[in-house]
């Protein structure tokens, strides 16, 4: 057990790291970013209003001038952070400030302006007393830079970080709770009403991605049944901003408890409608693929009673691949669920990363990217653990 642990957190390692540099570069390399915003708003408004400088100021918060290997050193290790051991390195070009550029002229007499090469290098020496973190090795995710600006990224994520807990923990818990109980029953009473109407309700809930049902519950529980005059649920956020009465059962404060709880109904909701989908479809094809053993006729021919049968020797086995879907489950605690969020407009990590993705909050970005991976790690490493609990047979080596 020793060997094998210390053997997958190397590989747990190794993979943190390569997959933190693919997304770091793939996250810089598209495009849109604040340099292109700048350039946008420049050509929209005019030359006067924006100059180069300003362009300059936006790559040096952003650490845009910087070279892509030594930017993803500063955010990973906080390294380089200017000379090293005080002189050495200090004139070495680590990055470009001001892009070289290229008159090109047409035979027709028209000309255009081509960046190429490098006009001012950005050196070790002048990245001394730049703002940088310690690093996301060393837990320092850095700052927020559009949406708290200046603000530590992990208090943006300490205050977001209850809302996605409570959503996505209810909902995965209740969809455990409703989902697998359902597939085990629509597995033994295979082809009768109640599994024919598992599996279709199951494919609509697969089939259809989740701002659909989040859409028409809004639409049904909040607009339709306030206008019928019918007891209605709010359509958003996490807490109310101004009272309001709802048919039967009368005033609701905003802020209250009832309210928190109103509001919280709908998205969590929907979101273990679609994993009671998924997971009930999963646990019914893994539970007639056993039942359909010769140990599990062997049981039945020996006479024991069903609900042995299937509680004994059928279920234990079913959930040996029902347990590869819980490795997911510590990240989807964290991550939450970005596009219920977004329409739900619930304020948790889901929506925080699409917001922080559109506003080019890079730090924000990529420290939720960075947890992700590494507790979706985690969460393999423990199933891979769970596994010789469940199958005796495996044995980790």
């Amino acid at each position: 057990m020793v060997a094998f642990l210390v053997r997958r957190i190397f590989q747990m390692f190794v993979v943190t790291i390569v997959a933190a540099l693919l997304s770091y570069g793939l996250l810089y390399l598209v495009p849109g970013g604040p340099v292109d915003a700048l350039l946008a708003e420049r050509q929209n408004s005019g030359q006067d209003r924006i100059n180069q400088a300003d362009i300059q100021r936006v790559q040096q918060r952003f650490d845009l001038d910087v070279y892509l290997p030594f930017r993803f050193t500063r955010w990973l290790i906080g390294w380089p952070s200017g000379p090293l051991f005080g002189s050495i390195g200090a004139d070495w070009a680590i990055g470009c400030q001001t892009p070289g550029q290229v008159r090109l002229v047409y035979p027709d007499g028209t000309f255009e302006l081509v960046e190429e090469g490098c006009a001012d290098y950005l050196t070790l020496a002048e990245l001394e007393g730049r703002r940088v973190s310690r690093g996301v090795f060393f837990g320092d995710f850095g700052v927020s830079q559009v949406i708290l600006r200046d603000r530590p990224v992990s208090d943006l994520i300490a205050t977001r970080l209850p809302y996605t807990l409570s959503l996505m923990g209810a909902s995965i818990l209740f969809a455990i709770l409703i989902g697998v109980p359902i597939g085990i029953y629509s597995a033994v009473k295979q082809y009768s009403r109640f599994d024919y109407t598992m599996t279709t309700i199951a494919f609509i809930g697969s089939s259809l991605p989740s701002f659909v049902f989040g859409i028409f519950a809004i639409l049904i529980f909040s607009i339709l049944a306030q206008r019928a005059g019918l007891p209605f649920l709010p359509p958003g956020d996490a807490v109310g901003v101004r009272d309001y009465t709802i048919p039967w059962i009368g005033t609701v404060e905003a802020g209250s408890f009832l309210d928190r709880f109103l509001r919280f109904l709908m998205p969590v909701s929907v979101l273990t409608f679609i994993n009671i989908a998924g997971w009930s479809r999963f646990v019914r094809g893994s539970m007639l693929e056993v039942l359909q053993q010769d140990y599990v006729r062997t049981a039945r021919a020996k006479g024991v009673r069903e609900q042995v049968v299937i509680t004994k020797h059928a279920l234990r086995n079913s959930l040996i691949p029902f347990v590869t879907l819980l490795a997911g489950v510590l990240a989807a605690l964290f991550g939450g669920a970005l596009i219920t969020e977004s329409v739900f407009n619930w304020p948790g990590l889901g929506r925080l990363f699409i917001d922080a993705l559109g506003r080019n909050d890079y730090n924000v970005v990529m420290a939720l990217l960075f947890i992700n991976v590494v507790l979706l790690l985690i969460g393999i490493l423990i199933t891979d653990i769970l596994y010789t609990i469940v199958d005796p047979r495996i044995r980790l080596g």
